[in-house]
């Protein structure tokens, strides 16, 4: 136990203060490019430096390696550390590309297709879907499939969320520590402390993000996050938990494709919200804008945008709740060791 307390601490140290470091100077590095966007929920539309993903990159990166050689070489450990390095770094390279040049719609989310590979490469699953409190469903076929979906829907998932200042590291912080809650609660102690990282990284970045923003991750940076977040529910067999904790962002994303019946790419699209005359968010009348949470959000009235952010983080608060309430639930599953 004591190896996993080591492995805990350091790993979570590593990202936090690597993400919190790096994300300064690149703040500068950024701005010194030119290399900004508008933010068009602020008053007089400031120019925020985008992306910030090479900071949270960095941070889950140089965290993971560091339990490689950490945690007990346990053959489904180790080949999921590779994978999770491998995944993360191919969707921050899609992500990256996207955010120097605005891609098609279908851009992200055939080639994240692309970075699920490596999961299936290194053999770092089980093909059993795991339902809590029913059990498992061997489906071998099927979930190689569902690999090769579930990376760009985690993906895409917190990309779409990313609408608003701090919404996006934010909602991936609270996910990733209820879904490290959620595995302590199974035993599954190694996926666990795995996935501290992504969530001091989204803790560390945060920082920056959070209202008044002085960066956006981009799609480099919610890609990276998302693709990391997914690939722990695969290698810690907690799909359906994962899902659960990730629910406000999947509903904004459900709402999205319904309302617009085809993939593209967000900032192509009528915008669902417009700005009131004390600069207040509220629904659009547009016929065409599309609904999603933050439209649901402020149709009984107009809030600001820190307000919204409250709002978004209470739901996932409430369903990370609900994650570990259905980890504990669950009972305690064995994970295999080889």
């Amino acid at each position: 136990m004591q190896e996993y307390v080591i492995a805990l601490v350091i790993s979570s140290l590593i990202s936090f203060f690597l993400v919190f470091g790096i994300t300064s100077p690149l703040i500068k590095i950024l701005n010194k490019k030119s290399w900004t966007v508008k933010d068009v929920n602020r008053i007089g539309g400031a120019q925020i430096p985008r992306p910030g993903g090479p900071a949270i990159l960095a941070g889950i990166l140089c965290a993971e390696i560091t339990l490689y050689f950490l945690l007990p070489h346990e053959i489904i450990i180790t080949k999921g550390i590779i994978a999770l390095l491998l995944t993360t770094s191919i969707a921050f390279v899609i992500g990256f590309i996207d955010d120097r040049r605005i891609m098609g719609g279908w851009f992200k989310p055939i080639t994240l297709v692309v970075a699920a590979v490596p999961i299936i490469a290194m053999g770092a699953y089980e093909p059993n879907l795991t339902f809590p409190i029913f059990g498992e469903v061997k489906i071998p076929a099927l979930y190689v499939g569902l690999i090769l979906v579930m990376i760009p829907i985690t993906g895409n998932t917190i990309n779409s969320i990313d609408v608003m200042n701090g919404i996006a590291s934010g909602f991936v912080m609270i996910a990733s520590f209820s879904l490290a809650i959620a595995l302590f609660i199974l035993q599954n102690y190694s996926v666990a402390i795995m996935t501290l990282p992504i969530a001091f990284a989204s803790l560390a970045f945060f920082r920056y993000h959070k209202f008044p923003a002085k960066i956006f991750p981009g799609d480099s940076g919610a890609l990276t996050l998302g693709a990391a977040y997914g690939v722990i529910a695969i290698i810690g067999k907690v799909e359906v938990i994962a899902a659960i904790a990730l629910l406000p962002a999947i509903i904004n994303s459900f709402l999205f494709l319904s309302s617009v019946k085809r993939i593209v790419e967000h900032r192509q699209i009528k915008g669902p919200t417009i700005h009131t005359e004390d600069h207040k968010i509220s629904t659009t009348k547009e016929s065409g804008a599309p609904v999603t949470l933050v439209r649901i959000i402020v149709a009984a009235k107009p809030l600001t945008e820190k307000e919204i952010g409250i709002v978004i983080f209470r739901l996932g608060i409430f369903s990370g709740i609900l994650a570990i309430l259905t980890a504990l639930l669950s009972g305690v599953i064995v994970w295999p060791i080889s």
